[in-house]
């Protein structure tokens, strides 16, 4: 199953020891991915898990869970799983993995702070918008309440996150809008980064349906760019945050800490617009 699956994962994991954990989506829903589609939903077998780490460099740093959202396993897994890791990996001192609000709710603070403690430091997250009408368009298991609930839950087990949002998700004419309801979401929690991913229309994915039907009209360039300098210009972190713009599907390449590189990357932003 696992074994001929397309492995995803964030472009900062590129170097990192992959582990499977889970096959497929246990969600896979959201209109505008179709990267699991086709995929059946599974979990690897702790023996086929157990192989990978008695074969790994004794000093390996860092492990990275790959599955679209392997925290779906549950708390009494996860906690066995970390612990294969330390008993296999004793230098390992970071796990990471993705993560989705829906599955992040069935833990709780004290579980979270439990993972956190057994070796889970790092997760990322797709909240992609601030807007629930957005979200059910997208149809995407949560809330914007929710989102916050749980990034909060986050903050208090110490579990630190990336915060994964899509500029281009709310359509024609709504990106500025977008961008102010989003920057206001992510303004009630504490995150360490803002991973910026620009809406591109996948083959398969329901999104291409929806744009041929004329439910849905993607921005242009132009309103992208307005989008990601609203977002700057409205985020206000408690605590340094990192704003990266550097993923792949970015129309514009941009890395800084607000709130002391704001004016910086708010600029980059303005005079690539200029010249369109």
């Amino acid at each position: 199953m696992y074994r001929n699956d397309t492995v995803y994962y964030p472009q900062d994991e590129m170097t990192t020891f992959l582990l499977p954990v889970t096959s497929g989506c246990s969600y896979n829903k959201c209109v505008f991915c179709s990267m699991y589609k086709d995929d059946k939903y599974g979990e690897v077998p702790f023996s086929d898990i157990e192989m990978q780490l008695v074969n790994g460099y004794t000093y390996t740093e860092k492990v990275f869970l790959t599955g679209a959202d392997p925290i779906s396993i549950g708390f009494d897994k996860m906690k066995r799983l970390l612990d294969m890791i330390h008993q296999h990996l004793p230098y390992c001192a970071c796990v990471a993995s993705y993560a989705s609000i829906k599955n992040i709710s069935k833990y709780s603070v004290e579980e979270l702070s439990i993972l956190h403690d057994a070796g889970l430091r790092l997760l990322y997250i797709g909240f992609e918008t601030g807007r629930d009408d957005i979200l059910k368009l997208m149809n995407k298991s949560h809330t914007v309440n929710e989102a916050v609930k749980q990034a909060k839950k986050l903050n208090e087990s110490k579990i630190p996150f990336d915060s994964i949002i899509m500029y281009g998700i709310a359509g024609e004419g709504e990106s500025v809008d977008n961008a102010v309801a989003t920057s206001k979401m992510i303004n009630q929690f504490m995150t360490n980064r803002v991973i910026t991913m620009n809406l591109t229309v996948s083959h398969g994915a329901e999104l291409e349906n929806m744009i041929k039907r004329g439910d849905f009209i993607s921005p242009n360039r132009t309103e992208r760019l307005v989008e990601i300098r609203t977002l700057l210009e409205n985020l206000e972190p408690k605590q340094p945050m990192i704003f990266d713009t550097t993923h792949p599907t970015n129309i514009i390449k941009i890395k800084g800490t607000l709130p002391q590189d704001k004016k910086r990357l708010i600029d980059k932003v303005t005079n690539l617009i200029k010249v369109l």
